[in-house]
C-alpha cells in the first residue's frame, strides 16, 4: 500500500518537473514558440555584423582619404617661372650677342684683338695718321667694354627686382602646398632660380673682366704706340735742325 501511494506520487511529479523544465527553455504566445537562448545566439550574430559593418565603413572612409591624398600629391603648382627665368636668359644673352668691338666668340677673338692691339711696330713704324687712328679704335674698344658692362649690370639689377617677387611667391606656395608633387616642383623653381641666378652673375662678371682687360690691352698697346710715335719723330736718328 505504501509502496503504490510512492508510485501515484511519483507519477505525478514527473510530468510537472518536465512541463516546468520545457517552461525554462521555451515558451510561446498564440501559437508562437519562444526560445530566449536561440534569441540572445541571434542578438549577437547581429551585433557581431554591425561590428563589421562599421569596420568596413572605417575601412572605406581611410581609402577615400588615401585616394584624396594621392590625388594632391598629384597635383601641379599652379604658378611656373619657367618662361619668365628663359625670357630674362635670353634678354642678357641678346646684350652679349650686340657687343660692340670684339666679340666674346674665340675664334674671332686673336684677329680682332691683333687688329686693335698691335703688339710691336717695329723699326720701321707706319705713318702717324695709322697710329693715331688705331689708337683712337683702342680707346672706342675700351670705351664700348665699360659701357657694355653697365648695360649688363644695369639688366642684371632688373632681373633681380623681378626675382625677388617671384621667389617670395614660390615660397608662399611651397609652404601652402596640399602635396608632395607641389612642394617638389616648388624646390625645383626654387633650384632653377638660383641657378638663373648664377648664371647672371657669370655673364656679369665676364662683361666686367671684358672691360677691364680691354682697358688694359688699350694701355698696354698705348705704350707701344708712344714708341712708335717716338721713333716715327726721330726719324734715323738725327739730330733734328729747323727747316731740314
Amino acid at each position: 500500500m505504501k509502496k503504490t501511494i510512492i508510485s501515484i506520487i511519483m507519477m505525478g511529479v514527473m510530468p510537472v518537473m518536465s512541463i516546468t523544465g520545457t517552461a525554462h527553455a521555451q515558451f510561446g504566445f498564440g501559437g508562437i514558440v519562444y526560445d530566449p537562448t536561440n534569441h540572445a545566439q541571434n542578438l549577437l550574430t547581429a551585433a557581431r555584423s554591425l561590428t563589421q559593418v562599421q569596420n568596413q565603413i572605417k575601412q572605406l572612409a581611410h581609402e577615400v582619404t588615401m585616394l584624396e591624398n594621392q590625388a594632391k600629391d598629384l597635383a601641379n603648382l599652379p604658378t611656373s617661372v619657367a618662361d619668365d627665368l628663359k625670357a630674362k636668359l635670353l634678354t642678357i644673352d641678346a646684350l652679349i650677342s650686340v657687343a660692340d668691338g670684339i666679340a666674346y666668340k674665340v675664334a674671332a677673338i686673336e684677329t680682332d684683338y691683333e687688329t686693335v692691339y698691335r703688339e710691336t711696330y717695329g723699326a720701321s713704324p707706319p705713318p702717324t695718321p695709322v697710329i693715331v687712328s688705331e689708337a683712337r679704335d683702342a680707346w672706342k674698344q675700351s670705351r664700348d667694354g665699360y659701357k657694355h658692362s653697365l648695360q649688363v649690370q644695369a639688366q642684371v639689377v632688373t632681373n633681380v627686382r623681378d626675382d625677388i617677387n617671384e621667389l617670395h611667391g614660390l615660397v608662399g606656395e611651397s609652404q601652402g602646398a596640399g602635396g608632395n608633387l607641389q612642394v617638389l616642383q616648388a624646390g625645383n623653381q626654387i633650384a632653377a632660380l638660383s641657378a638663373e641666378q648664377m648664371m647672371q652673375i657669370q655673364t656679369l662678371l665676364a662683361a666686367q673682366y671684358r672691360a677691364e682687360a680691354l682697358e688694359a690691352s688699350r694701355a698696354l698697346a698705348e705704350r707701344e704706340r708712344g714708341k712708335a710715335r717716338l721713333i716715327r719723330f726721330l726719324g734715323d736718328d738725327s739730330a733734328y735742325t729747323p727747316g731740314s
